[in-house]
Parts: structure tokens; C-alpha cells; sequence
């Protein structure tokens, strides 16, 4: 990931010290509850506006008309209220906006503004319904040692212990997720409250009716005790085989006897599915129609409906999980902010014959990503658990069970990511990544890495030298094709334009759109006109890299010049991949979120396929923007739940394994449905490492834990949906919630 994806998609979420939040239908308020504002007795006392708001009380609402802004339009209620003795903070809005994305914030006298730093609170909240909903507020119980032991847990995510140990998860589960601010409030001192939104693209109306505190302390949900441990208790709070200590779930490794025990259960449910009837060698559904052969993949529209067709000339519908590698659990034990081997029970002596190796062990793709971040010292929990399970010669054991579980449980793909002696093993076909690392355009910041020059000469070159090495891979016919990068930040429409006027006079990009802005403009003075700049001349503009001008003079050049940086990013690559070997497929940049339109519309010129990483519940209405039509591939996807171990159910929370499995269902079938989806990659086989891996991702998100143990209910919807995905493709039955 990331990933979402996530790192940046999750940033915010870092930290432990949040109130939990819910969306909820309206209810009433008791005698006990206190009233902090009410439309329709209090008025607009104490009420003002925020960042550019309009507000008007009118027939008993409060009406808020927030502008498009970069700021945090909305109304400020300011008092004087102790709310030691309530449990959480309800704002009624009797008629709101449409995937409306509000703001609670909670503030005591002198608190930071707008939410960051001691004396005030945020809570986030995105609503579908336009309507008599209530944002709920959760307030968090007095622990003093939690707080201090999830500061210590830092960067690991840990935003979602309040919900194992006192927020009420049951009741926003089934909605959107919340995103939390730091910083931490005193209830007994309160003495405003702003409800807006964050930086709103559009402007937009809406109504409050009042906003209630509701009696009642706030409980511990768990029958664990780790929420009022101390320090001292706490730590170490990671076992022998990188789990979590302090709770208990089914399956939970506690002696190396239970690996034998769970390797025999596995071996008979294999026994009992050895794979879906009517494929091919490929995955391919050998029992539909026949295709034209053409050596390799390639995709087709087919009855209205796109496809990749496999090398036997059948349609292919991709499903599989990304990261097939036994080292999905590298767990860094220091890094620049400090030790953590105190946060480990037992680790092996590095002396150790067999379990001493682990300490050397690593993942090719991810393995870059911990020294960059000055990570060395790490040990492979999930290598090792797998060397206690399969013995002497685990890695074959481990490589070929691979294979046997990702046929026996409906799956044809192994996804970017995963441990290249796996896929070029013959038996599943798979999908590669690679990255291009050239020159990058210095004003670009953002994304996993920086955003390279594809104008300069070292773009094409690390372009084609990635292509080198993976010879093998574009010269086997079991790999599908490439994505290429990850992840990148795009920015707004006229962002890479405006990155290249803040690079240095020998970017070569730069040297490029002074080029095109020479021969519109012709001479520097009808430049300065348009865009409102005091350029001296054509060289002052190269040296420039402030990039202080208005954009409303220079919008339409800089969105003109990004979507030529995408242009030629595309282009040059797919190039250089075809000619490396023309019938692989070019699978896109695997985008996060919305990118820019500029951006599709370059890759659906130069891909074959379009990748999205889509963390929802369902995709069947996804499409591209502006009426393109292009295959489709979800190159990540996933949820996670937190009863079994790991304390971050990665970027979509659910209740349980159960609600897992039903959701896991839903997406999958809705993809189906899609007539532009041609598959879907789960992120991850495995789980991250408790402890979390190079960025602090700990995401309960495997098909299997630490310890390889699958997650049954899981595996059972990933065979469910994969034995039948060709005949609902063909069937385009309706998605059932």
C-alpha cells in the first residue's frame, strides 16, 4: 500500500489522542443531557461565524452558507460548560449536504485553531444522507496510562484503540470512516464549539438545530485488561511471534505445537477444494467463449463488457491478493526516533541457527522503503513463524502452498508486490510493478516518490533499464503486464505546472514550457500581461522559482503544460515497455483517490489498462470521468476488523470477520457488475507486522496473520466469489447489499 495509501490517505490518523465519532439517526434529548445551543430558544446568542460563513437563524434553524474555500467556513457557539459528566456531543442537522465532509471541533479557552496542538479536539465526519442526521461526538474515558502508551506506540497507527477498548464501534462500523485530529481537550473547560467544513471545493447550504452534551461516563467496552495497564504492564507487548499479547482470539498461536495443528486443518480444506470446475491453466473460463489466440494477454470488449483474454484465447477476469512473499511482517526493532526492542517479549539471539536468519531477510519491492526512512535493524516475524510451520525447507514448501491455496480459494492472479521466485515458478499468472527513479521536477513535493522530469534524457533511460531488469518477467508468458509507479501525487490540475516554475533553471521541463510559452507569447512583456508577473525577460523566468503569480492569469498555461508532463510520462513508458516485449500489458500508475482529469485521459491513451486503488464497500457504479472508456483494474482493496490481534483494521473498519467476509462478498460481485472492471487485487495476503512495518502501517488486512494462519470467514468469501465470478460476469446480475 500505502495505502492508503495509504500513508498519506492515513496520515492524519496517527496518533491515539482522538474522540470517537458516529453518524446516527436523531434522537432526543433527556432532562439530565445540557443543552449547548438550540436554534429555536437560544437563537444566535453566543453564535458567530467562521471563515467567510453566512449565518441566519430562520424559523427555528440555524441556516449556514459556507463558500468554496480554502479555509474552514461554518459558526462558532461559544459558553462556559463542564462536560466531565457527559459521554458525548450530539449536533442535530435538520437539513444537510450530500457526502457532506463536516468538522466538530471542541475547544477550551486559548486552544489552537483550527485543530491542531492541547486545548482542542476535532472529529470528522462524512454523510451521505441530506437530512435529520447526528453528528455524534464520543468522549473518551480518563486514561492517563492509554494515552501515554499510545504516544509511545508513535508513528504505528493506533487510531483505532478507542474502539477496542471504550468507543462504541458497533455504531459507525456499517458508515463512513471517521478521520481524527490530534491534540486532546479538557471536558471540564469548554468553551467553544465550531461545526464547518474543511476547505470546501463547493459552496453549499445547510441547517443546525441544536447541539446537545449527553449524561453519562464513558465505559470500557473490553473484557481485557490492557486498556488500565501502566506502562510497565504494557510493555512488552509484542509475543515470540510478532502478535499481540494482551488478548485473545481464535487460532491465536500460543506454542509451535499449534502450527502443526493448523497446518493440518489447511491441508484438508485444500483436500476438499482443489479449485473451481470449467478454468484453464490460466484462470481463464475455459467453459465460455473462444477467443482469437494471440501469444499472450490482451483485453476485449465483449457483449458490452470489458475482459482480458488469456493466452488459450479465453476470457480472464483477474482476482487475486497483492504481496505473495513469506516477509509480509518486517518489523523494525530501531529507528531514528528510538529503540523498540523493549516493545518485543522474546526476540531470537542473531546467533541463533535457525531463527537468526530472520534478521537478514527481505522483501525486494518493500525493502527499499526502510533505509530510506534510516531503518536497518528489523526481524522477520511472519518468515520466521512460516520457518516454524514448514520446517527446514520452508521457502519451497511455503512457494508451492502459494499456489495450492490461491487456486483452491477462486483466485487466478498474483498481485504486484509479491516475491518474483513465487511468480516465476509457472502455475499463476501475475502482475509486476516497477518504478522509474530519474531526475525528478525539484518543486514537485508529495507521494511515495518523487515526481519524475519526463522531459529529461534520464527518464527514458531508467525507463528502459527498468525494462532490463525484468527480462524475466516480459519474456514470461505467465506475466500478465506491469504497473508502473504508484501512487503518484498528481495534484491539482495545474500543479505539475506550477511544480516546474519552482524548479531550478536547468530542469529541463522548465526549459520546455518556456519553449511553448515563447512561441504563444511571443515576447516576455505580453507574458507578464497575461499572467500578471514582472519576468525582466526570458531568462528571469528560468531562474525564478518562487512561482509567485496569480493564477488566474496563468491557470489555463500551467494545466495546458501538466497535461503535457502527462503526456509525455505515459507515452515514453509504454514505449519502452512494448519495446521490451509488445504483448504485455500496461497496466497504468495505480491512482489514489481522484486524480486529475488530465491525467486519465493520458493514461487511457497510452495503457491498456487504467489501475485504481478503490478502498470502498462496493464499486459498480465506479466509471471514468467524462465519458472514457477504458478497462479498468482495481489494483488495491481492503477492510479489516480488530478481533483478532492486530489494532488497525486498515483504511475501512468493520465489526468482525463475519462483516469482513459479507463486505469482501459485496465488492467483489459489485466489480463484477461493473462493465469496466476487469479485476481486483486484495491488499494484502498476509497481515503488516503488529508492530508496524517501515511507515507505521500494522493494518489487519491479510487473508492470513502473522502467524500464516488464514482468516476462515475471509477465505470463505474469496472462495465463494471466485468460484462464481465467470458466470456472474456473463449474467451482470445485480449487486445485493
Amino acid at each position: 500500500m500505502k495505502a492508503f495509501h495509504h500513508v498519506q490517505k492515513m496520515q492524519s490518523m496517527k496518533n491515539f489522542l482522538l474522540l470517537a465519532v458516529s453518524v446516527w439517526v436523531v434522537s432526543s434529548a433527556n432532562g439530565a443531557d445540557l443543552v449547548l445551543f438550540d436554534a429555536s430558544e437560544s437563537g444566535t446568542a453566543g453564535v458567530s461565524s467562521q471563515d467567510g460563513a453566512k449565518v441566519e437563524l430562520s424559523g427555528g434553524v440555524l441556516k449556514i452558507e459556507t463558500p468554496a474555500s480554502d479555509r474552514y467556513p461554518g459558526f462558532c457557539v461559544a459558553g462556559d460548560w463542564d462536560l466531565s459528566n457527559c459521554h458525548r456531543v450530539d449536533v442535530e442537522i435538520e437539513d444537510g449536504v450530500s457526502n457532506g465532509k463536516y468538522t466538530v471541533r471542541l475547544r477550551n479557552p486559548g486552544g489552537t485553531v483550527p485543530s491542531k496542538g492541547p486545548g482542542s479536539k476535532v472529529y470528522k465526519f462524512k454523510v451521505d444522507s441530506t437530512s435529520h442526521i447526528v453528528l455524534r461526538a464520543y468522549l473518551p474515558p480518563d486514561l492517563p496510562q492509554l494515552d501515554m502508551i499510545a504516544d509511545c506506540l508513535r508513528p504505528v497507527r493506533v487510531w483505532a484503540i478507542p474502539y477496542l477498548a471504550w468507543a462504541p464501534c458497533s455504531e459507525f462500523v456499517s458508515r463512513r470512516m471517521p478521520i481524527a485530529g490530534t491534540g486532546k481537550i479538557d471536558p471540564k473547560n469548554v468553551s467553544q464549539i465550531a461545526v464547518y467544513f474543511d476547505k470546501p471545493k463547493a459552496p453549499c447550504s445547510w441547517r443546525v438545530k441544536r447541539i446537545v452534551a449527553r449524561e453519562g461516563a464513558p465505559t470500557l467496552h473490553t473484557d481485557n485488561a490492557w486498556p488500565t495497564m501502566t506502562m510497565e504492564n504494557f510493555f512488552p507487548f509484542i509475543d515470540r511471534y510478532g502478535q499481540f499479547r494482551h488478548s485473545e482470539w481464535p487460532d491465536k498461536v500460543h506454542s509451535d505445537a499449534d502450527f502443526a495443528r493448523q497446518r493440518e486443518k489447511e491441508e484438508a480444506d485444500l483436500a476438499a477444494h482443489p479449485g473451481p470446475e470449467g478454468w484453464d491453466k490460466w484462470g481463464g473460463w475455459a467453459n465460455g467463449p473462444q477467443l482469437p489466440k494471440k501469444g499472450g494477454f490482451y483485453t476485449t470488449k465483449y457483449n458490452g463488457k470489458w475482459w482480458i483474454v488469456d493466452p488459450d484465447g479465453h476470457l480472464w477476469w483477474s482476482h487475486g491478493p497483492v504481496r505473495v512473499t513469506p516477509s509480509s511482517a518486517i518489523t523494525p526493532l530501531a529507528t531514528p526516533a528510538g529503540d523498540r526492542r523493549g516493545w518485543f517479549a522474546e526476540l531470537p539471539e542473531k546467533a541463533d541457527p535457525v531463527l537468526g536468519a530472520f534478521y537478514e531477510t527481505r522483501d525486494e519491492l518493500i525493502w527499499p522503503y526502510y533505509p530510506k526512512r534510516g531503518i536497518n535493524e528489523v526481524y522477520d516475524f511472519s518468515a520466521a513463524n512460516i520457518r516454524r510451520k514448514y520446517g527446514e525447507n520452508w521457502f519451497a514448501t511455503w512457494a508451492d502452498l502459494a499456489h495450492r491455496r490461491l487456486r483452491s480459494w477462486g483466485c487466478n492472479t498474483i498481485a504486484n508486490s509479491s516475491d518474483k521466485r513465487i511468480c516465476l515458478m509457472d502455475r499463476t499468472p501475475y502482475t509486476e510493478r516497477y518504478e522509474v527513479h530519474s531526475r525528478p521536477i525539484e518543486g514537485h513535493k508529495g507521494g511515495w516518490w518523487e515526481f519524475c522530469d519526463p522531459f529529461d534524457p534520464s527518464f527514458r533511460a531508467e525507463a528502459r533499464r527498468a525494462t532490463e531488469v525484468y527480462r524475466a518477467e516480459f519474456e514470461d508468458p505467465w506475466c500478465i503486464g506491469f504497473f508502473v509507479d504508484n501512487e503518484h501525487n498528481w495534484g491539482e490540475p495545474h500543479s505539475l505546472g506550477l511544480s516546474t516554475l519552482k524548479s531550478p533553471a536547468d530542469q529541463v521541463c522548465k526549459s520546455v514550457f518556456r519553449e511553448r510559452l515563447q512561441a504563444k507569447y511571443g515576447d516576455i512583456a505580453s507574458l507578464n500581461a497575461a499572467w500578471k508577473t514582472e519576468y525582466a525577460d526570458w531568462d528571469a523566468f528560468l531562474t525564478d522559482t518562487a512561482g509567485r503569480l496569480s493564477l488566474d492569469g496563468a491557470r489555463a498555461d500551467l494545466e495546458a503544460f501538466s497535461a503535457e508532463i502527462a503526456d509525455n510520462y505515459y507515452r515514453i513508458i509504454r514505449e519502452e515497455m512494448k519495446r521490451a516485449n509488445p504483448g504485455k500489458l500496461y497496466l497504468g500508475c495505480r491512482w489514489a483517490g481522484t486524480p486529475p482529469l488530465f491525467s486519465v485521459k493520458a493514461a487511457v491513451k497510452y495503457c491498456d489498462v487504467v489501475s485504481y486503488n478503490i478502498y470502498r464497500k462496493e464499486v459498480q457504479k465506479f466509471r471514468l470521468p467524462a465519458g472514457l472508456d477504458a478497462p479498468i483494474l482495481v489494483g488495491e482493496f481492503h477492510f479489516g476488523a480488530l478481533d483478532r490481534g492486530p489494532f488497525c483494521p486498515g483504511l475501512l473498519l468493520l465489526a468482525d470477520q463475519n462483516e469482513r467476509a459479507q463486505t469482501y462478498r459485496r465488492y467483489v460481485n459489485s466489480a463484477l457488475d461493473n462493465p469496466q472492471i476487469v479485476g481486483v487485487h486484495w491488499h494484502q495476503l498476509s497481515d503488516q507486522p503488529t508492530a508496524g512495518r517501515f511507515d507505521g502501517e500494522n493494518m489487519q488486512v491479510g487473508w492470513t496473520d502473522v502467524c500464516d494462519t488464514p482468516y476462515w470467514e475471509t477465505v470463505d468469501a474469496v472462495r465463494e466469489t471466485g468460484y462464481g465470478m465467470y458466470t456472474r460476469r456473463a449474467a451482470g446480475e445485480k449487486i445485493k447489499d
